[in-house]
C-alpha cells in the first residue's frame, strides 16, 4: 500500500497535518479530503495547543482540488464537495486553537483558500499563491470569495478572482496575504520555534482571543465588541490570568496551568 495521502504528526502538543501527495503537486482528491478532514477532528480532539498546516515535498502547499475528478462533476456532486471543502475550511478558522499555514510552494485554488482559513500564513520564499479557479470556468469555492476580501481589501481581492492572478511571496506579503517571507530551507526551523511559542501560551486565553477575533468576521461589530467584552471580563479570575499578572509584576516567567 502507498503512503497515506494525508499524514498527522506530534511535536510534543503541536499538531501538524501535511498533505502528502507530492508527485500529484498535493492535489485534493476525496481520500486526501476524507483524511484531511478526520485528522482536523483528530487533533482538535487530543487538544492540540497549536496546529500547522503543510505540504510535502519541495514544489507545493497544495496546488488546489484534483481537477481530473472535477471535470466529470454535476451539479449535486459539485455540491458534495464545496460543502466538504466549506467544512474543512471552517475546522481550520474555528480550530481550538492557532492554525498555521506553512506555505512551502504553489498554493492554488482550494489550497490557497485552506491557507487563508489558518490565523497564520508563513511563506517560504518559493510559495506562490493564487485564487484561479476562473481559468477553470469556476469560482473559489471553499471559502475564497469570503475570507480573502477580508485579507487583502476588496478591490485586491476581485482582481486576483477575476484575473486568476499568481503572486509570489513578496507580493503576497505586501498586499496582507501573509504575516512572514522566509529562506525556503529554513521554513520547517521558524515554523517549530514560532509553534512552540504558540503552544506556550495559556490554552484558555488563546481559545477565546480566537473566538473573539472571529466574531468580528460573522457578527455586526456590536456584536462582537460584546461578546470581547464578555469573554475578557469572564478569564479574570483563571489561574492563567492570576499566573500570568503575577509574574508579569514579579518580572518572571509565567508557568499557566491550561
Amino acid at each position: 500500500m502507498g503512503a497515506e495521502p494525508v499524514t498527522l504528526d506530534w511535536d510534543d502538543n503541536v499538531a501538524t497535518i501535511t498533505v502528502n501527495r507530492p508527485e500529484q503537486m498535493n492535489a485534493l482528491n476525496e481520500a486526501a479530503l476524507d483524511l484531511l478532514e478526520t485528522h482536523l477532528r483528530s487533533a482538535a480532539d487530543d487538544d492540540a495547543r497549536c496546529l500547522v498546516i503543510t505540504g510535502a515535498g519541495e514544489k507545493a502547499f497544495v496546488a488546489g482540488a484534483d481537477i481530473e475528478r472535477m471535470q466529470s462533476f454535476g451539479t449535486e456532486a459539485a455540491q458534495q464537495y464545496t460543502e466538504q471543502g466549506h467544512r474543512i475550511a471552517n475546522m481550520i478558522e474555528s480550530f481550538p486553537a492557532p492554525a498555521v499555514a506553512a506555505v512551502n510552494g504553489y498554493a492554488f485554488g482550494g489550497g490557497c483558500e485552506l491557507a487563508l482559513a489558518c490565523d497564520l500564513r508563513v511563506a517560504s520564499e518559493r510559495a506562490v499563491f493564487g485564487q484561479t479557479e476562473i481559468d477553470l470556468g469556476i469560482i473559489p469555492g471553499w471559502g475564497g470569495t469570503q475570507r480573502l476580501p477580508a485579507l487583502v481589501g476588496d478591490e485586491m481581492a476581485r482582481r486576483m478572482i477575476y484575473f486568476g492572478e499568481r503572486i509570489d511571496a513578496t507580493d503576497a506579503y505586501e498586499r496582507g496575504l501573509i504575516g512572514e517571507v522566509v529562506a525556503h530551507d529554513d521554513l520547517t526551523e521558524h515554523i517549530s520555534e514560532l509553534t512552540a511559542e504558540l503552544a506556550a501560551k495559556p490554552a484558555t486565553a488563546m481559545r477565546a482571543a480566537k473566538e473573539a477575533i472571529n466574531t468580528a468576521y460573522s457578527a455586526p461589530r456590536s456584536t462582537g465588541l460584546e461578546y470581547e467584552a464578555r469573554t475578557w471580563s469572564g478569564l479574570f479570575g483563571t489561574a492563567d490570568q492570576r499566573e500570568g499578572m503575577s509574574a508579569f509584576l514579579e518580572d518572571r516567567d509565567p508557568e499557566f496551568e491550561s
